[in-house]
């Protein structure tokens, strides 16, 4: 039976090709996954860890009791604990550590590098005047106020060196410095693309801290000395707001948290390869089932020379093993390729991956054999199954050739269970908040598999709907529409491949393009600001940004109200939390909310507005007074003048500036909302621009761009979906030009006959394409309905979150996704048809 179904296999080839294909691709897309992540994991953590060569033990402050009644920041260390630090036993030398957000200008007066970990810090020499972190390779260390030093990486990229000036912003103001010198570091960030400017000790802390006071506080040990052992002596100095830890836990958490990030990439690279290969199952299936059913007969006659149901089942599953292992092989080796092109795609997209060795673990080689011959026995189990299952006489006489009725039936009795269970559970779901996330999950995945189950009932029908259509492409198209359902089992399979990938596709956009009409209503909604200016520097929370900025707009011509939005920690009403200032006299010309009590008259001082949901969560009314203890540790009440409709944008407890401002520690906005002569207007924003000395750090956005950079993120990830499915759809369309090839390889015999009776090659080159198309299209209106469905249902646990959320279905988009389905079945159909068109028409008569 080995050899046999190894026989099999080599006799095959071409019709084994397309499932060979579909799973080296999923394959593919496994492995190379796997090589990217553990590529760029691997990178970073020895990117990390050379960061840390220079650091035995590390203090950092510790805020231990979170619950106290004073708010605030974490607290730093101050010079005593790094005095003590320094002279504690066994301890080389320890170094004062300052960071802060500084963005960089280049020449053309963008930014440097993008915003990515654009940090600031400070050289803090030692006796011999050096800082061990940073060698000077041009130049000088900085000495006073008004020089940095800049890293080598950034210099190459901005084309600056020694003794050239730089436009620098820490927290809004533009500054001037000159770069005194050039150095190389180990530090990770800058590794992995981001840029670092060093200023001297006293005017880091200026910059960042307070004088006298460090983030961190690096001690590096004497030889001889251990990491552990100096941990237990540097305990013994640590204040109360201190805690200390080794370098090498440090390393390792650092080396841990690479690789949970680095895990949820490739979780959802893995998702997707997962449906690819979900896709692949039905190729493989309708290819062993077809083969198995033309060889009936050879099946029939083993079973009647003493092969047992067994045997005929194993060697179905022999030529599986051997076609998944080829597959595998050839898909590893693919994937190494594809891991190798991400990496350098990503470098190309302008991200820096710090240099490092393509990592192909074992665990990746075996988890991609694993999956290819894991996916492809399965596939063919059943169809073998099947075989094995048919009495030799009866497949001798055909008499098994067409399916049975009693079997559709339960098939379609199964899948209306299954569809109507998983479209009960996506509707609860839906109505249940975010609460109903896992039964939405399970019943859209209930729902798409009785959606499979249902294929071949629904096939009919669907495909009788094109019968006008097809009508005026004569003989040709009639016979296309009775062949595309007169295997519905087969039909119903390949268009379901095709299905899969039209449904994610279809509904992430639904999803994309509601989502994106929620957040362009709130931001009209929630602003009547012409302008919003906040510091870039990318993602993450809000850079603080220095008074001066809304001082400087206040005094320009143009502005007719402005107002920043000031932050400070307070513990309000017993729980710690943020209370937002405002300017009171321009608030409501710059913000529009919708009040359900009150209003904003009479704001300003001690009286407060707040949203509807804090007030209802602490009982608060138009009247109520509210306990708040600021940062300072001074405590008063606020009144509540109005309670307001809250929305992602405007929400909290919102007071007036001059309240706030003398209990803050460090006086900072995060943004500055202003209203212009004119609105906006490309003038208004280049005179604003201009004002603030054209710093590359400044957004001055509109609404419009405050949507549109929301837009940005929203159509990135999903392009990068649109080209993580296409995987699929090309699994798919492999599926499609098998299940057409060995169709036409079945009807040989009939082809024949038609071209015999008059139909010539044009006409059964029409027919196959039309039968194509038919079945492709079919699986593109289930998919595009399954689509929106599910953008539908996904849109209402949104909604919960996001009150302006609006159903937007992208016609457009529809009719591209259903045109593609179409192309896909024209191109899928040129070679079975030409193959048709081709074959000899006496010996297709006397074909079996």
């Amino acid at each position: 039976m080995l050899r046999t179904a190894l026989r099999n296999v080599l006799a095959h080839k071409a019709r084994l090709l397309m499932t060979v294909l579909a799973v080296m691709l999923g394959v593919a897309f496994v492995s190379g996954t796997l090589v990217f992540t553990n590529t760029i994991s691997a990178a970073y953590q020895k990117s990390s860890e050379k960061g840390f060569d220079g650091v035995d033990v590390a203090i950092t402050p510790h805020k231990k009791d979170s619950g106290s009644a004073v708010p605030g920041d974490t607290p730093r260390l101050g010079q005593p604990v790094l005095d003590k630090a320094a002279k504690v036993d066994g301890a080389a030398s320890a170094t004062g550590v300052i960071k802060g957000f500084t963005a960089l200008s280049d020449r053309n007066g963008e930014m440097l590098g993008g915003g990515f970990s654009t940090l600031g810090g400070n050289y803090y020499p030692g006796p011999d005047g050096k800082d061990p972190r940073y060698t000077m390779t041009e130049g000088r260390a900085p000495q006073a106020a008004g020089e940095i030093a800049l890293d080598s990486k950034s210099a190459q990229k901005g084309h600056y060196k020694a003794g050239d000036t730089i436009r620098v912003s820490v927290n809004g103001p533009v500054r001037t410095e000159k770069i005194a010198g050039v150095f190389t570091t180990e530090d990770g960030n800058v590794a992995a693309g981001g840029s670092l400017a060093l200023y001297d000790n006293a005017t880091a802390q200026k910059l960042f801290a307070k004088p006298g006071q460090f983030d961190e506080i690096d001690v590096k040990a004497a030889p001889g000395t251990s990491q552990a052992a100096l941990k237990s002596a540097v305990d013994k100095i640590l204040p109360a707001d201190a805690q200390a830890a080794t370098g090498q836990k440090l390393a390792d958490d650092q080396a841990e948290q690479i690789k949970q990030g680095m895990s949820s990439m490739q979780t959802a690279m893995l998702v997707f390869a997962g449906i690819a290969l979900f896709v692949g199952i039905f190729i493989i299936a309708n290819t062993f089932t077809m083969l198995v059913s033309q060889r009936t007969k050879e099946l029939a006659l083993m079973r009647a020379v003493g092969a047992s149901r067994r045997q005929v089942t194993r060697s179905v599953l022999i030529e599986a093993t051997a076609v998944g292992a080829i597959a595998a092989v050839v898909g590893m080796a693919a994937g190494v390729g594809i891991g190798a092109g991400l990496r350098s795609l990503l470098s190309a997209t302008g991200a820096v991956v710090p240099d490092g060795p393509l990592v192909i673990e074992p665990t990746t080689v075996l988890a991609s054999l694993l999956v290819g011959v894991v996916v492809t026995v399965l596939a063919a189990w059943l169809p073998g199954r099947r075989a094995a299952k048919i009495p030799p006489i009866a497949a001798m006489n055909s008499v098994h050739a067409a399916p049975t009725t009693r079997g559709l039936v339960v098939r379609n009795t199964i899948g209306a269970i299954l569809g109507a269970i998983g479209v009960a559970l996506v509707l609860y779901g839906s109505g249940q908040g975010m609460d109903g996330k896992g039964s939405m999950a399970f019943g859209a995945a209930v729902l798409v598999i009785g959606v499979f189950v249902l294929t071949p009932l629904l096939s009919r029908p669907l495909i009788a709907a094109a019968s006008p259509v097809l009508r005026l492409f004569g003989m040709s198209g009639k016979l296309a529409r009775q062949n595309a359902v007169r295997n519905p089992r087969r039909t119903a399979a390949t268009a379901s491949a095709l299905m899969v990938g039209l449904t994610l596709i279809t509904g992430m956009t639904v999803i994309a393009g509601s989502v994106q009409k929620g957040i362009d209503q709130m931001a009209s909604d929630g602003l009547k600001a012409d302008y919003v200016v906040s510091m870039g520097g990318g993602g993450g929370a809000p850079r603080p940004l220095s008074p001066e900025v809304s001082k400087t707009l206040e005094k320009e011509s143009e502005v007719t109200a402005v107002s920043p939005l000031r932050q400070a920690p307070a513990r309000i009403g017993g729980e710690t939390s943020t209370l937002t200032g405002v300017n009171p006299k321009a608030v409501a010309e710059l913000v529009g909310v919708d009040f359900l009590q009150g209003s904003f008259s009479g704001f300003g001082g001690k009286k407060a507005v707040v949203d509807d949901k804090t007030a209802d969560k602490n009982g608060w009314k138009v009247g109520s007074t509210v306990p708040v203890t600021y940062q300072d540790g001074t405590s008063t009440k606020l009144t509540v003048g109005g309670v307001y409709e809250g929305n992602q944008m405007v929400r909290g407890l919102w007071t007036d500036t001059a309240t706030i401002t003398p209990h803050m520690t460090a006086v900072t906005d995060f943004q500055v909302m202003l209203k212009t002569k004119g609105g906006a207007t490309e003038a208004n924003k280049d005179k604003l621009t201009e004002a603030l000395g054209n710093n590359p750090a400044l957004q001055i956005q509109t609404k419009k761009d405050i949507s549109d950079q929301i837009a940005k993120l929203f159509t990135l990830m999903l392009n990068m979906l649109y080209g993580l499915l296409a995987m699929a759809v090309i699994v798919a369309v492999l599926g499609v030009i098998n299940t057409l090839a060995m169709s036409v390889f079945e009807r040989s015999q009939e082809i024949g006959m038609l071209r015999a009776i008059g139909l010539d090659r044009r006409g059964i080159k029409r027919m196959v394409r039309l039968e194509s198309l038919v079945i492709s299209l079919f699986g593109g209106v289930l998919g595009i309905g399954l689509g929106v469905f599910f953008g539908w249902a996904a849109g209402e646990l949104i909604a919960t979150g996001l009150p302006t959320y609006e159903l937007v279905l992208p016609w457009g988009r529809m009719g591209l996704f259903l045109g593609m389905a179409a192309v896909v079945g024209v191109l899928a159909a040129l070679w079975p048809a030409r193959r048709a068109a081709k074959l000899n028409m006496l010996e297709s008569i006397k074909a079996e």
